[in-house]
This record gives C-alpha cells, structure tokens and sequence, in this order.
C-alpha cells in the first residue's frame, strides 16, 4: 500500500491542539513537510518542534485566526510562496453550543466565516500547487452532525453542513486535475472540545459532567470517547496515493455512534 508522503507539503489547520495537531504528527510521519496553522503562536511552536522529521522534512507554523480573512489570505500568500501545498487539512474548533432558534445571527455570521469562507480562502490559495502537480488532497474534518444533527449544537450543525455541500461540490469539480474532496466526521473525541461542551451542559443542566458523559457514552457502541490520533489517522490515510480514488466522501469516526447508512 502506498502511503508515503515524502516531497509532499501539508498545510494542518487548528493545529494547535486536538485533531489538528494529531493529523499533523501522522503526516509527518509518512514523510510530510507540514506547515502548522492555528491563532496560538506559543502552542504552535511546541507543537512544529515536537513533529517528527524522520526524512529531513522542514515543518513550520503560521499563527493566524480564522475569522480573519483578510490576514488568512495574506498569510496563505507566504505559506505557497515559499513552497506550494498539495494537502490542506480544513480543521477548526466549533461554534459554541446552544439551540438554533435562539442563537443570534451574528452567531450564524461568525461560525459561516470561520468554516466556510475560511475554507473557501484556504482551497482558493492551494489549488495552484495542487494543480501544477496533479495531485491534491483537501479533507475537512467537520462533524457527525451532517449525518444526524446534534441537539444543543444549533449553529454548529447548521455551518458544518454547509460545509458538507460544499466539499461534495468541489470534489465533482477538482477530481479531474487529480484533486479528492473528503470529510472526516468526528464523533465523541477527546479534546479541549468535548471537555468544554460536558462543562456547559453540567452547568446548565446542574448535572455532574461524568453523568452527561456517561449518558454521551451509552450511545456509543464502541462505550468509550475516541482518541484524537484515531481521527487523525483516517485524515492522514485519504491524504496518501493509496487513497486516490477515494473522493467526495464523508467518513465517520465515531465508535459506531452514527446510525445512517450514508
């Protein structure tokens, strides 16, 4: 099977933490140069010193806020600059949980820049090295929530079917330049995400956090939370030459947790 990445240039978005910085260390240890992206300089830095250069891979970061899409162009504009990417990881946090009729449309707003403009910035300022060598991977790690939507993530599930659609379009339009299109759907992960989410609802429901845990777990029939490097194996896995005829897909990881067929 091939799943060497070596010459390959991986730009790894909300690379900081969590699923970001897990797919950024199994690319590079397929033999990916990465470039790092996320808001926090100091955690970048850590995190681009911490990944493997076992083929003599030269890793960078670039701390920039998604929302920003302006500084995103300009920085984009550097990262191809000194050298064009064939691999964009499209990754973020999520929008702050809630019902969707009572979310704000700013809320909408902000969650629609960070994930759909943003990506829309990122495929645009990639696709010329991807095309130029005939060969591209986008993946999109988004949510589960495009399969069955979750309660108290209103906006979330709103924005990251957007994105779905989107992916599913581009993947029809690129596939002929040697471009695939996929989403990775995680489900129950543990990250700085899920703890946050078991915090807002103990708070708001006055329960303990290991009781909404375990209720989130008993939907799961793997019964337990999934790993970051689980998630991050998959996205590496569609990111290699073996994976090339694998496009406009949209695979969950959730332990067994999503029901729908498709």
């Amino acid at each position: 099977m091939q799943l060497d990445l070596s010459g390959h240039h991986a730009l790894v978005c909300g690379a900081s933490q969590g699923i970001g910085r897990a797919s950024a260390i199994e690319l590079a240890e397929l033999g990916a140069s990465v470039t790092l992206l996320a808001r926090a300089a100091d955690a970048l830095k850590v995190a681009a010193d911490a990944l493997p250069r076992k083929h003599g891979q030269l890793h960078r970061w670039f701390a920039v806020d998604m929302q920003q899409t302006d500084a995103l162009r300009t920085a984009l504009a550097d990262i191809v600059g000194e050298q064009p990417l064939d691999i964009l990881i499209n990754n973020t946090g999520g929008p702050p949980g809630g019902p969707a009729h009572t979310a704000e449309a700013s809320a909408f707003e902000a969650a629609f820049r960070q994930h759909l403009l943003a990506g829309q910035t990122l495929v645009q300022a990639t696709l010329p090295g991807m095309r130029a060598r005939g060969y591209g991977r986008i993946v999109n790690v988004i949510s589960t929530s495009v399969k069955e939507p979750i309660a108290g993530l209103g906006v979330s599930n709103t924005v990251r079917a957007a994105v779905a659609a989107w992916a599913k379009t581009l993947s029809s339009e690129l596939a002929i330049d040697g471009i695939t299109v996929n989403n990775v759907l995680p489900g129950y992960t543990r990250t700085a995400r899920l703890d946050g989410l078991l915090s807002a609802q103990a708070q708001a429901s006055g329960r303990s956090e290991e009781d909404i845990a375990q209720g989130m777990l008993a939907t799961v029939p793997a019964r337990r939370f999934g790993d970051a490097a689980e998630v991050a194996a998959v996205v590496a896995f569609l990111c290699t030459p073996a994976a090339a005829y694998v496009n406009g897909v949209s695979i969950a990881v959730d332990g067994g947790r999503t029901r729908a067929l498709s």
